[in-house]
């Protein structure tokens, strides 16, 4: 792809940071092909109207803002993609940015999503007899993927739909089981749509298991919606084998201290959470699966690493990501429909790859800073200058 000096859309723009807000937008639309309904909404501000935002939420008073930036350099699976990325901390953005630069170097980020599949739970207590219920649900699979499939005929349509179930006994003794309807949601977060599922399902499964029913609702750790990304990036582009040194050590450190890795782990999702919250994405839920991912097994562990390699670095992630193109605020907000419109996804799978190499690029930031200077001399620099002319 072009650096600017062609004609093919570029997240490469050099000097973006030093242009004026509104010839930002104009170099949005000259260099990175954002279309004009697009720049025409960030170069009157952005924002949401009241209106919109009283059907959005309850009890609406007003609208909250946030800055909007963009996340620049990022070269994704051989693509450029702008960013947008809504967060009000000093230097995610410029820090993630000067991360995907390095990284582009060495020939950008790689990844893969798995596909959409996400997690149904019903819950029961008291069963009496449970491994009698584990055979009748396995004996009646076909059933209740069919009466599954029947509560979501429009995802259906579009190719999703029941795709594999599972029982967890969770309590022998006291009769306590989770039955997980594995359920492809294609380009949607698919929130809405498991829970349709769960609910249809439920009375069902009732009646095969007996025992009291309980909870029927998505879980947020999509174990079966991965997304992994690799990265390298060299020691000269780091500033120095030393650099380097330093921040595999730093990335070693989380991965023997759960104390680390959760402050590891937020460097992580500074850029990512800013990313999904600029596309509309439900980033509690984002957070969720990834730090409950992160706790699996023994002990809570870095969903990112960097180990020491003969030129550089080799960096990796990988975290469940429930993320869509579709649905949610995607339609109704007229920002995140902007947002998209940078960012140029042709679908969630991409979306998610995307997105984690945010969070890597964050990350790798993060720990060149830790590894070097500090994190405090560059970022209170930026916090400084936030309140400059700021009356309290």
């Amino acid at each position: 792809m072009s650096d600017g000096n062609g004609t093919a859309p570029t997240s490469r723009i050099a000097g973006f940071y030093k242009a004026p807000v509104r010839e930002r937008v104009a170099l949005l639309g000259r260099v990175a092909a954002v279309d004009g309904a697009a720049c025409a909404y960030f170069a009157g501000g952005g924002g949401l109207s009241v209106e919109v935002a009283d059907k959005m939420s309850e009890n609406v008073i007003a609208t909250h803002g946030l800055p909007l930036g963009v996340g620049l350099n990022f070269l994704v699976n051989g693509r450029d993609y702008v960013v947008p990325m809504a967060v009000e901390e000093p230097s995610v953005v410029a820090a993630a940015s000067n991360a995907a630069k390095m990284v582009r170097g060495a020939g950008g980020f790689e990844g893969e999503a798995t596909a959409a599949v996400m997690t149904a739970q019903v819950q029961f207590d008291a069963v009496p007899d449970v491994d009698g219920a584990v055979a009748a649900i396995a004996a009646h699979r076909a059933m209740l993927f069919a009466l599954g499939d029947a509560s979501i005929p429009r995802m259906i349509e579009r190719g999703g739909g029941c795709r594999d179930l599972d029982v967890r006994v969770l309590d022998r003794d006291e009769g306590v089981l989770v039955v997980h309807v594995y359920v492809d949601v294609g380009d949607a977060m698919g929130a809405n749509t498991v829970d349709t599922v769960a609910e249809a399902l439920a009375g069902p499964l009732h009646e095969l298991v007996g025992g009291t029913l309980g909870l029927r609702i998505l879980s947020n750790l999509t174990a079966r919606r991965m997304v992994t990304v690799h990265a390298r990036v060299s020691a000269e582009a780091l500033g120095g084998a030393a650099l380097a040194d330093g921040i595999a050590r730093a990335s070693r450190f989380a991965e023997l201290d759960p104390y680390r890795a959760a402050t590891h782990n937020k460097g992580f999702m500074n850029g990512l959470d800013a990313a999904a919250v600029a596309l509309g994405q439900d980033w509690r839920g984002l957070e969720a699966g990834a730090h409950a991912w992160a706790g699996l097994g023994q002990g809570y562990k870095p969903l990112s690493t960097w180990k020491r390699s003969a030129d550089g670095l080799v960096g990796r992630c990988e975290l469940p990501l429930a993320v869509g193109t579709v649905g949610g605020s995607t339609q109704c907000h007229a920002g995140v429909r902007a947002a998209f419109e940078v960012l140029k996804v042709a679908d969630a799978r991409t979306l998610a790859v995307v997105l984690a190499s945010v969070g890597l690029a964050s990350n790798l930031a993060a720990l060149r800073a830790l590894a070097g200077e500090g994190i405090q001399q560059g970022h209170m620099k930026l916090h400084h200058r936030k309140s400059e002319g700021v009356t309290p």
